[in-house]
């Protein structure tokens, strides 16, 4: 085995996360595994409101809204149809960006994801969006 730094580190006990993974940056967390049936992700605690208004997002469009701290990204499919995905990117937690020509998009490392499902269509991302569900209830996006 070549003497590198990695390996030094890794043999002494001192490697960090960071110090070994692969794309630099922050560290990536464990990736659940592909087998592993996706449930949705729900906020760690409930808004006390709606999350947006039906007429704040654009047929096609979305945005990233805070739902009792954590954001959620909202996109709307219809013109009565929310969906609503954890917007931390499958490949290492980065916030995707808002839907664009039916496109969700990673600015990290380019993963990207359908609009509608929230499944990956490229990149590195081995996985889609986790899903977390909301409904229309008055011209009001809100948990379901």
């Amino acid at each position: 085995m070549p003497t590198t730094r990695r390996n030094v580190l890794a043999a002494t006990g001192l490697a960090l996360p960071c110090v070994l993974a692969a794309c630099g940056g922050q560290p990536s967390s464990p990736q659940p595994s592909s087998s592993a049936p996706s449930s949705p992700a729900q906020p760690s605690a409930a808004p006390t409101g709606p999350l947006a208004a039906l007429s704040d997002l654009p047929v096609g469009g979305g945005k990233l809204v805070d739902a009792g701290g954590r954001k959620v990204l909202l996109v709307r499919t219809g013109q009565t149809e929310v969906k609503a995905y954890d917007p931390a990117c499958p490949h290492q937690g980065t916030l995707v960006q808002a839907p664009v020509g039916g496109t969700i998009k990673c600015p990290s490392h380019g993963s990207t994801f359908d609009s509608t499902s929230g499944a990956r269509t490229g990149g590195p991302a081995t996985t889609g969006l986790k899903t977390i569900a909301v409904k229309v209830e008055k011209d009001q996006v809100v948990l379901a």
